[in-house]
């Protein structure tokens, strides 16, 4: 009986050490996996249309991992200063024409041009704000992001079915929140957490085994998170 727990004792203490090294070596193995998928899909796209004599791999027997990344990033700097000038911007707005007009090619320009806009626009909110709600049956939560108000059509169409106020949340899977699942609910079956979207995205992540503390903040805050989509979005329009 003794010799039982005690091999029981100390599988638990291995199982326990795994598990915690997992969660320790397992976010930064992705990390660094990621980082240099990233370099080299970047260099595998780049460094072979850069002439021999300004490639560094030229001249020594190994590739340079992380030039073609460098390049990216010294080019849209550049074309941000140039966007920035006078005429920088008669030249972009020139460019911008002539794909805004070209068919075909408008459509996917114009796309992936809003797109771009309101993931990287000033004061956006998108996907900051954790929320719950009642999915994909009744009793069942799912943990999701806030992204904005429906509108358009779609509001058009709920409001004929006698929902005003409905808004649009998204709800990633687990533990790769990279895909998810689009859902247009109630604004008030929509419950705000407190927690941030970093600490949602952990909770992702882990599977539920990383709870962040809760951090209440005031209720002027939160009302102003559940109703942020209607004036930032139209300040965004203005601009």
């Amino acid at each position: 009986m003794y010799k039982k727990s005690l091999h029981s004792s100390i599988s638990a203490k291995i199982r326990n050490n795994f598990f915690a090294g997992l969660i320790i070596c397992a976010p930064a193995a992705i990390t660094i996996w990621f980082t240099l998928s990233l370099i080299q899909w970047f260099d595998s796209f780049i460094v072979p249309y850069i002439p021999n004599r300004y490639n560094p791999g030229y001249y020594v027997d190994f590739p340079v991992p992380g030039f073609g990344l460098l390049i990216v990033i010294i080019g849209v700097n550049i074309v941000g200063f140039l966007g920035r000038n006078l005429l920088g911007r008669f030249f972009f707005f020139m460019g911008e024409a002539i794909l805004s007009n070209t068919p075909i090619v408008r459509h996917l320009y114009k796309g992936t041009q809003q797109i771009i806009r309101t993931i990287l626009k000033e004061n956006s909110n998108s996907f900051k704000h954790a929320c719950l709600v009642e999915y994909p049956s009744s009793g069942f939560w799912s943990l999701c992001f806030l992204t904005t108000d429906v509108k358009g059509e779609l509001q058009e169409k709920f409001l004929d079915r006698g929902n005003p106020d409905m808004v649009t949340v998204f709800i990633p899977p687990t533990p790769l929140p990279t895909a998810g699942m689009l859902v247009f609910v109630p604004r008030e079956k929509v419950i705000m957490l407190d927690m941030t979207a970093e600490d949602s995205a952990k909770m992702l992540i882990s599977g539920g085994l990383l709870i962040p503390e809760h951090v209440k903040y005031s209720k002027e805050s939160k009302s102003d998170s559940a109703t942020y989509s209607q004036e930032d979005e139209s300040t965004a329009e203005k601009k």
